[in-house]
């Protein structure tokens, strides 16, 4: 009686514990998601925008709001962007949801800045898809490179 406890018990704790960790391959690939830009420019690999909300003040137009995120450990002056908004979803070569330019006003070292614009579309705020569905491709048109 006591071997069969003792038996249960060893068997319960080998059940509970973790398994041995996988060795990772070195072939093995990474996927990284982050912020998105067509842009060449040298400013663009520290820019991210994130937290599209979208409003619909009136029909036919939406207010957006985001903030712009300086990943650097410098000053970066106003920007202008041009903004393209697209679906998860989207296939290379889809239109856009939304196309627009914005005023990122000076960002300094690690800074982040809420922006605003307002946005001419053909769809209603019930079209548009939701916050977690929608990411953001931007070019940097100012300053010059």
């Amino acid at each position: 009686m006591v071997r069969l406890t003792l038996v249960v018990l060893i068997l319960g704790l080998a059940g509970c514990s973790s398994p041995a960790p996988q060795a990772v391959s070195k072939q093995g690939t990474v996927e990284v998601t982050g912020p998105t830009t067509s842009s060449k420019h040298p400013l663009a690999k520290y820019i991210e925008l994130a937290g599209f909300r979208l409003t619909e003040s009136k029909p036919g137009e939406l207010d957006v709001k985001f903030v712009a995120i300086n990943h650097s450990e410098a000053d970066l002056g106003d920007l202008g962007l041009t903004i393209r908004l697209q679906t998860t979803a989207a296939k290379p070569g889809d239109p856009p949801i939304a196309e627009f330019m914005a005023k990122v006003p000076s960002l300094g070292p690690l800074e982040i800045h809420d922006v605003s614009a307002k946005v001419t579309t053909k769809l209603r705020i019930y079209e548009l898809p939701d916050w977690q569905f929608m990411r953001a491709d931007f070019d940097i048109t100012s300053p010059a490179p």
